[in-house]
């Protein structure tokens, strides 16, 4: 099969960004809904302590559109590695396993640090790529600019390090 084009991906990412302003109302971004979910959850845990929280009355726990996009993501990439099977054959991508070893628990606690890292960024900066990079862009934010260039160049000066120092 034939890799998706870039330029219409992009288009079609343009394309829902604007229809997340015209319909919800909201810029496209996901970072939020982890802390409305985690409301949610707080919520059913412990009532009285989250609704004394300052933080969940600016971020009112709830399923809205933010959360809906998580779950599109998910889908569409369970979606897209089904149309594209030859795209991520393994958990442990082959330039990794050159470059750290074949371990999947090392591959996975990698991941899972560097996403837990990613949100804290995120939330930090007032969104993530989705909401910055795209959303913010779109309106010509100057912080999602700096926000969108401290983000690249973050990852790249990270995994030129990481890859150096395995010797990859």
């Amino acid at each position: 099969m034939v890799p998706w084009s870039p330029y219409l991906v992009g288009a079609g990412i343009g394309i829902l960004a604007c229809l997340s302003f015209v319909f919800a109302r909201h810029p496209l971004g996901c970072t939020t809904a982890f802390v409305k979910v985690r409301g949610l959850i707080d919520r059913i845990i412990n009532r009285a302590a989250m609704e004394r929280l300052e933080y969940y009355r600016l971020f009112v726990p709830a399923i809205d559109v933010q959360v809906m996009v998580i779950a599109g993501i998910v889908i569409g990439a369970c979606i897209a590695a089904l149309l594209m099977p030859q795209a991520g054959t393994g958990a442990v991508p082959a330039m990794w396993a050159a470059a750290f070893g074949p371990s999947i628990i090392v591959r996975m606690a990698i991941a899972f640090i560097g996403g837990v890292l990613l949100i804290i960024g995120a939330r930090w900066a007032g969104g993530c790529m989705c909401g910055h990079g795209i959303s913010g862009t779109a309106q010509l934010l100057v912080a999602s600019y700096l926000t969108l260039f401290a983000t690249f160049f973050s990852g790249i000066t990270v995994t030129l390090v990481l890859f150096r120092l395995s010797g990859v």
